[in-house]
């Protein structure tokens, strides 16, 4: 998924705020669901974030084009984890790496993951 960097992700000196590679992470996430005409929320069920490894390796500044890159590394029954990855597209270099932990839910108890939420994450 492709971001743009703008004035509003940034401090004064045009680095981007670390809180917002989570939320770029985070569109990319849902961007799998919403680019198969799906919802991340489907007939009560849904993901929340368990736990987050972050890497920050180097700064994006404002201007910057980014790409977020998102792989499913492992799938258990109510659980999955991710690896995402932000490159800055000019000279493809990694900025930034995450591990998530995505436990589902059903409502508001930890749930078996539905077998079309599994097809959707088949990436």
């Amino acid at each position: 998924m492709k971001i743009k960097i703008y004035y509003e992700d940034t401090d004064v000196g045009g680095i981007v705020y670390h809180s917002k590679y989570l939320n770029f992470c985070e569109r990319a996430r849902s961007e799998i669901f919403f680019s198969q005409g799906h919802n991340p929320i489907e007939n009560d069920f849904h993901f929340v974030v368990k736990s987050i490894n972050a890497n920050f390796i180097s700064s994006a500044k404002l201007g910057d084009d980014l790409f977020v890159k998102t792989k499913v590394k492992e799938i258990k029954k109510v659980y999955l984890t991710m690896i995402q990855s932000i490159f800055r597209e000019s000279d493809n270099k990694k900025i930034f790496e995450m591990d998530v932990k995505l436990v589902c839910l059903n409502r508001t108890k930890i749930s078996k993951i539905p077998n079309s939420f599994f097809k959707l994450l088949a990436i």
